[in-house]
């Protein structure tokens, strides 16, 4: 009985997050401005982050990314956004790469199946070489349709992402907390931060993705809990008993590994990044959220790691 009274909420939430008003219902909180205790670079002193604007993202540095870039650059680092295709030449400045939930633009207002990949065989190609050569790619493919539009980059990687919506059915919801406490959030140089004060025991992800990884020595840093499920729908919040789906637990939200001299972070869920108003009601949802106070450190953490800081 307790699934199907979950199936029942998230078929209620379809009705308010459809393809033609999830963009609507998602604001940037453009007030939102966390303080930092020890910046890790004066400010534009740091390291390039180039942001991926060239894939139709639905997260870009003057939109729903917003609060994300805001944050970077107070830790001194130079942000842009990128809307060119990937080529060699293209990233050889850049420290880090940030792709936040891409599409191809068949999928633009219409996130149905098919999902092709957002990346053409020689983007991909160049991306894989550029980490391989020492570059670090910050990865965020979150619920269907951008897993799907992300596979093919992300199997470069050794990760296998679920095209679907992945739901914490111990707690009846889609909204997870990751512990240290419980083990879901791991103990790892990004969680443990510069010293007491950077350290992360908590983190809260809103819906997302379920995906494995493959490569060697990759290390999880978001499992998810058991009997966590993936539920794979054909178009994007519409739900219901036949709708397919898949157990995830022990499953990764999150994770980090490196590849050739380069290093790469992958997360399956992108609100928790992002600082937004959501909503009818405009309620706080990522960074902003009350239910999210150790996020902001976290994705201080996780650059820190991608650039060598930690």
């Amino acid at each position: 009985m307790r699934t199907i009274r979950w199936i029942s909420l998230t078929t209620c939430m379809a009705a308010l997050w459809t393809t033609g008003t999830a963009g609507a219902q998602q604001v940037a909180d453009s007030a939102f401005a966390p303080s930092i205790a020890q910046p890790a670079f004066a400010e534009g002193a740091g390291p390039l982050v180039l942001v991926d604007e060239a894939h139709t993202n639905f997260h870009t540095t003057d939109g729903r990314y917003y609060a994300f870039a805001r944050l970077l650059r107070r830790d001194g680092y130079v942000v842009r956004g990128v809307r060119t295709p990937f080529t060699r030449q293209a990233l050889a400045d850049a420290r880090v790469l940030v792709i936040a939930n891409a599409l191809h633009a068949s999928n633009d207002q219409n996130w149905t199946l098919p999902t092709p990949s957002a990346f053409s065989p020689e983007e991909i190609a160049a991306v894989e070489a550029w980490v391989r050569d020492g570059g670090s790619l910050l990865l965020i493919a979150d619920h269907m349709p951008f897993p799907g539009a992300a596979a093919d980059l992300a199997a470069a990687f050794g990760v296998v992402m679920g095209n679907g919506f992945a739901y914490d059915s111990t707690e009846g919801e889609s909204k997870m907390r990751f512990a240290r406490g419980d083990g879901s959030l791991a103990d790892h140089p990004v969680t443990r931060g510069r010293g007491d004060a950077e350290r992360v025991d908590s983190v809260f992800a809103f819906t997302g993705q379920a995906f494995r990884v493959t490569a060697p020595g990759a290390e999880p840093l978001m499992t998810l809990a058991p009997g966590s499920v993936l539920l794979l729908p054909e178009v994007a919040w519409q739900f219901s008993a036949a709708t397919r789906r898949e157990r995830v637990g022990g499953q990764q939200q999150g994770a980090v590994l490196r590849h050739g001299r380069g290093r790469v972070a992958v997360f399956g869920e992108a609100a928790m990044f992002s600082a937004q108003r959501a909503g009818p009601q405009r309620q706080p949802m990522g960074m902003n959220d009350p239910r999210a106070p150790q996020n902001v450190q976290f994705l201080l953490n996780v650059m820190h790691w991608l650039t060598g800081v930690l």
